[in-house]
């Protein structure tokens, strides 16, 4: 072969997160190792490579492209295409090009790196001590675009013009902080500032100095981050905890916490392996740690009021350089074992990320607020994780997770999916990608109504979607349904919510086809009108036959028997006993006034504001109601978290169990009823009552799915819901239905709450629609 024969040129297009991440730069370098001639650019799809040089040399760069690329990068496709030779003189990264279509996968945002943080506290940096130090493989990403490509006049950076010595490393190839869009400097970056809650500025030499030495005083702080503002204050102090509570609304659920380092955490908490490596990932999420108990070494006590009633702590680790400058007790001189770093709004309100709307909403809250002038465009909020059942379960996927995509097993049309009331989150697709949004909340009033169509139309244009569907529950007074009733010009499918978890598991576990769907959560809108919640589904991705249910009680109250448990007990108590359930010996009885147990019991029988349920959630609370546990909640799922947290040792212990035969089981809640109040009555522990209680769901329910395997000759089960995130039933049903021969199938990559119905709703709607 001659020479002329050896020199050839290839045009590489690379697809994934490949923008803001050092893809360029490391193109760059591969192409001067290897001697490449050529050019590199952004594109609305991805990055695309123009190389010539000799073909053995061109094959270990495309070799070393797919298998050496930058830590923030994920590639999800390259294509190679023979070009013909140009006699390119050396190589460039030129300017971005914007081509047909956006593709282009946006990191998200990530935590400070090792490099960054040394330059930070390094006396001979020019950084040092810059709380907005960042480079190509770490910072703010999705919460301060725009648009793409990813260049620095569609992010919030464009309001900064880089000083000549940031330019510079902004232009060399060489430099780590090359086409960093948020890079800058104390000269020409954004900057922090103090000011009391009437936005008087304090003035100050140091202020995160300030601002350490206020909280270890004990007040209360406002301090903006990346994804919004946190709510701060001393986690030691007990009085400072509960005064946030109290002025936030915020009763009793537990509270985050951001220590030092997992030195620090492991004062307070126990840390396994796999969870430091959670808390250590660029990600940086909350990770639920089971708390440390008195009397083992290096303990130190938190606030009573951090997490009362539980026996998890939510920690995590500085994110970002102020947070870790706040938190170096070498700068200022406080050293703090954990700060509380709650979300930074009223309860059920959208974090808050711009410093007008802070100032306006957060004044009642905070005595301090630490600012700065660099614009969040779209908040996030923390992302919580647990370790459960040997994998990673999301409780909440945001910050630090979004807008990764889920990948699905086909390409999909353009799907917009509005997802639930609660806990909701958005999603849209694109091809075989599935992109779900950060956590928007609670769509229960306008500030994140709004926020779910800032979410939306952000995402849309980022992402380059115009949807062809829309799909959004079946309940026909969600925020969520009716704003997608309201689109024109657009096909719309509704999705029943329990048939949307099954599938929302499905789809991250890309399966077709039949499966057993346990689908147990709270709230759910059936087909028949009644609140669905303790449901076995046989489902594919496009119907859904409902094999197995809880019989059907009453909720006295409606919303009210949510928010007080104790009403869902006299519902089952009724269900079980009839009228003669008020002669029974419970001290559960003896706590309410006659005529309120009376009013309840009419509602019952009357069926007045009643409405028929048959959820696992109810059950759950009526069982930590009746055991003297809690009888009225302050957020959601707190009675049936405090019966999971009172469980003492595994027990074979079951109650009788009990489901009537026909073409649609129904479970009985009788029979385990009256087992539980003879348990009271006979004075067995709650922790024995609770042991046995979630027994005899993984027998009962593992049961049931053999006689449904029987029937149907399924063999793969899908759990998903709200309930699933009670490890004892995640785990004692997973193990119970392996022994039994299926291949059980669980949530790792969404949330199995109602944050991951998005998911599950544009699967179903896409061969809806198709099915049509």
């Amino acid at each position: 072969m001659t020479m002329a024969e050896d020199y050839v040129a290839r045009r590489l297009e690379a697809s994934g997160i490949v923008q803001g991440v050092g893809f360029r730069p490391f193109v760059y370098q591969l192409a001067k190792k290897y001697n490449l001639k050529g050019d590199v650019a952004n594109t609305s799809t991805g990055v695309t490579i123009y190389i010539e040089g000799a073909l053995s040399n061109i094959e270990s760069f495309s070799q070393d492209l797919a298998q050496k690329n930058p830590p923030l990068s994920c590639i999800t496709n390259i294509s190679v295409d023979t070009e013909a030779v140009k006699n390119t003189q050396g190589f460039t990264i030129g300017k971005s090009k914007n081509t047909i279509g956006k593709s282009a996968l946006i990191s998200p945002d990530v935590s400070v790196c090792d490099d960054c943080l040394r330059e930070l506290f390094d006396p001979t940096d020019r950084r040092y001590l810059y709380p907005f130090i960042n480079c190509t493989n770490c910072g703010p990403r999705y919460t301060i675009i725009d648009d793409i490509p990813y260049d620095r006049p569609k992010t919030s950076m464009k309001h900064f013009e880089m000083c000549k010595r940031c330019q510079a490393e902004y232009d060399d190839p060489e430099n780590r902080r090359f086409h960093a869009q948020p890079n800058a400097c104390d000269v020409c970056g954004p900057h922090v500032a103090l000011y009391d809650n009437t936005r008087r500025e304090i003035e100050t030499e140091n202020p995160i100095e300030k601002t350490a030495a206020l909280l270890k005083q004990g007040f209360i702080l406002a301090i903006k981050g990346l994804g919004g503002y946190h709510l701060a204050a001393d986690a030691e102090n007990n009085d400072a905890v509960i005064l946030l509570r109290k002025r936030k609304h915020r009763e009793e659920k537990p509270l985050a916490l951001m220590s030092a380092d997992i030195e620090h955490i492991r004062r307070f908490a126990q840390i396994q392996p796999e969870e430091q490596a959670l808390l250590t990932s660029i990600q940086r999420p909350i990770v639920l740690l089971k708390k440390k108990q008195p009397g083992t070494p290096d303990f130190k006590p938190l606030a009573d009021a951090v997490a009362p009633g539980n026996k998890y702590f939510g920690a995590m680790l500085p994110y970002t350089p102020l947070h870790y400058l706040l938190l170096s007790k070498g700068l200022t001189g406080q050293d703090f074992t954990a700060l509380v770093m709650t979300s930074g709004n009223m309860s059920e309100e959208p974090i808050a990320i711009d410093n007008d709307d802070a100032f306006k909403r957060l004044s009642g809250i905070a005595d301090y607020f630490l600012i700065h002038n660099r614009d969040i465009y779209l908040r996030s909020d923390d992302s919580i994780i647990r370790r459960s059942t040997g994998a990673v379960r999301f409780i909440r996927r945001s910050r630090g997770y979004i807008p990764t995509p889920v990948f699905l097993k086909k390409k999909v049309p353009p799907i917009l999916a509005c997802g639930a009331e609660l806990k909701n989150t958005i999603c849209l697709t694109k091809d075989d990608r599935a992109f779900l949004s950060q956590h928007v909340g609670d769509l229960e009033n306008l500030a994140t109504y709004e926020f779910f169509q800032l979410t939306i139309r952000h995402m849309r244009r980022i992402l380059d979607i115009n949807p062809e569907i829309i799909a959004c529950d079946l309940h026909p007074d969600y925020m969520s349904t009716r704003y997608a009733m309201e689109q024109d010009k657009v096909e719309k499918a509704q999705v029943q919510h329990h048939h949307a978890h099954i599938v929302s598991c499905m789809a991250e576990n890309k399966l077709n086809g039949d499966v057993i769907g346990l689908a147990f959560d709270g709230t759910g809108y059936g087909t028949d009108g009644a609140i669905w919640g303790g449901e076995i589904l046989v489902a594919d991705e496009e119907i859904f036959m409902r094999k197995a249910h809880i019989s059907y009680v009453p909720m006295p109250g409606g919303e009210a028997a949510i928010k007080e448990p104790w009403r869902m007990t006299v519902s089952y108590l009724y269900d079980a006993f009839g009228q003669k359930f008020k002669t029974l010996r419970l001290p559960f009885l003896n706590k309410f006034d006659e005529k309120k147990v009376k009013i309840i019991a009419e509602m019952i029988e009357k069926k007045v504001n009643s409405p028929d349920t048959s959820s696992l959630g109810r059950l759950f609370d009526a069982i930590a109601a009746i055991c003297g546990i809690r009888n009225t909640v302050h957020f959601e799922g707190q009675a049936a978290i405090e019966l999971e947290m009172a469980a003492g040792e595994k027990t074979d212990e079951i109650y009788d169990y009990e489901w009537t035969s026909g073409d649609v089981y129904r479970i009985l809640p009788g029979p385990v009823i009256r087992g539980i109040v003879k348990d009271i009555e006979n004075g067995v522990h709650t922790c024995k009552i609770s042991s046995k209680f979630h027994q005899t769901l993984v027998r009962l329910f593992s049961d049931l799915c053999e006689t449904i395997r029987k029937e149907t000759e399924l063999k793969r089960v899908v759990l998903s819901g709200g309930v699933f995130q009670n490890s004892l039933l995640l785990t004692g049903l997973s193990e119970a239905l392996e022994k039994k021969n299926f291949k059980v199938f669980t949530h790792r990559l969404v949330p199995a709450n109602d944050g991951g119905i998005s998911l599950g709703q544009a699967v179903i709607a896409n061969a809806v629609v198709n099915g049509r």
